[in-house]
């Protein structure tokens, strides 16, 4: 029993996978790829425990391939040498089967030795990571290979797991395992759909196990102390952090208030304030905007009470403003007319200051048209009289479009009026 309990417990047969039914169901294509013994170059992307090492393990095993695996965060340039120097000894005859975990490791010019010879057959590559393959795999690799997404398990499949792991320990314990449903379940569900989290939270329960009679306790209570911090998966540099983020400002973009706390509260759990405080900034600003222009400076007065504060206290004023820019009436016709704004100026549309609207310049003898022209809107009724303030190439062009809201409406009408 001295290696992990999740390596114990590799399946043997694809149905002994759990999750991922996606692509080993049956009639799915990696499924029936693998089943046809004719592997190809692959990339398997995912988050941690989901099942890439043990799929690739079993791949090796149902091929005559001799199986080799490195992985990117030790492998060195002279230990991929040695892998193909293998390819002209008596191991290397049939071809060799590379496992390359966690790939986006390899610097590109590791990346590039493989290249020659997996293109040639006489090796077939499977690499695994973490991180989107399409932006830290060299792209050479990328179109020799077929890209397929883990995801993670679910709850129902990861028990299947758990239930197998304890039977498996009561085998090797040579005891009856007592354990509440209440804790698989728990276990299940709070390794965030990571399957080696949940074995090595059912290892670590029945080692914290009592011996009463011929059996093993295993407690509700250490259950909960060993699973309460593994739900949230999450890296701050890693794809993790940036989907969290991203449906977080989409929740409220969306509406939604229970799905916008949900995401606030993983990146509060995991220490990112700061980033549920930037993206509540510019959804209110984004999103919001003008069809309630007065929830800017309330959102940035909730963010100011939070950063003041801190954690755990942090979470109100934050949720506060969570909820008020989900349940707001939305617009984004400030975002539409900067962005168009700024596409002008990017591409080189502009010109000359108009005149009237230059600081004052000297004028030279030959200027024909002496003095600024400049008309001072406050000398007219409502404040108002029309005067050319874009430079002439642009002189007609409209960025902003009057959202439907009742705000923005409200602006128009006055407008319309005057004007």
């Amino acid at each position: 029993m001295s290696s992990p309990l999740a390596d114990r417990l590799r399946p043997n047969t694809l149905d002994e996978i759990v999750g991922q039914k996606h692509l080993l169901g049956d009639d799915k294509p990696l499924r029936r790829i693998i089943e046809s013994g004719k592997i190809p170059n692959l990339i398997f992307y995912g988050p941690s425990g989901v099942g890439k090492t043990t799929l690739a393990s079993y791949i090796a095993k149902s091929t005559n391939r001799t199986f080799k695996k490195l992985n990117g965060t030790t492998a060195s340039t002279s230990d991929i040498k040695e892998i193909f120097a293998s390819l002209d000894t008596f191991e290397g005859i049939n071809g060799i089967l590379l496992y390359l975990d966690e790939i986006q490791y390899l610097n590109k010019k590791q990346q590039q030795t493989l290249l020659e010879y997996i293109e040639n057959g006489k090796i077939t590559l499977i690499a695994s990571t973490t991180e989107n393959p399409y932006f830290y795999v060299y792209n050479a690799i990328l179109s020799r290979s077929t890209v397929f997404e883990f995801k993670a398990v679910e709850k129902d499949e990861i028990k299947k797991a758990v239930l197998r792991a304890i039977s498996v320990l009561s085998d090797e314990y040579e005891k009856e395992i007592e354990i509440s449903d209440k804790a698989v379940e728990h276990i299940s569900y709070a390794c965030g759909g990571d399957v080696r989290k949940a074995l090595n939270a059912v290892e670590l329960s029945v080692l914290s196990a009592h011996t009463v009679s011929d059996k093993l306790l295993v407690s509700d209570e250490a259950v909960f102390d060993l699973t309460q911090k593994s739900a949230n998966r999450y890296d701050k540099d890693g794809d993790e952090h940036y989907d969290i983020v991203s449906a977080y400002q989409k929740s409220m973009r969306g509406s939604d208030a229970d799905a916008a706390l949900h995401y606030l509260a993983r990146l509060l759990d995991a220490g990112d304030m700061m980033s549920a405080c930037r993206r509540l900034l510019v959804c209110a600003c984004e999103d919001v905007g003008l069809a309630y222009p007065q929830i800017i400076p309330i959102v940035k007065s909730c963010v100011d009470i939070a950063l003041q504060v801190g954690l755990p206290e942090a979470r109100l004023p934050l949720a506060d403003a969570v909820i008020m820019v989900a349940l707001a009436p939305k617009s984004n016709s400030g975002h539409d007319a900067i962005n168009a704004a700024m596409s002008d100026v990017q591409m080189g549309k502009g010109g000359p200051i108009p005149r009237n609207l230059q600081n004052m310049h000297y004028d030279g003898e030959d200027n024909q048209n002496k003095g600024q022209h400049y008309i001072y809107p406050h000398d007219f009724p409502n404040h108002y009289t029309y005067q050319q303030y874009l430079p002439d190439a642009l002189k007609d062009v409209k960025y902003y479009e009057y959202g439907d809201n009742k705000v923005e409406q409200a602006y128009k009408a006055y407008w319309d009026k005057i004007k």
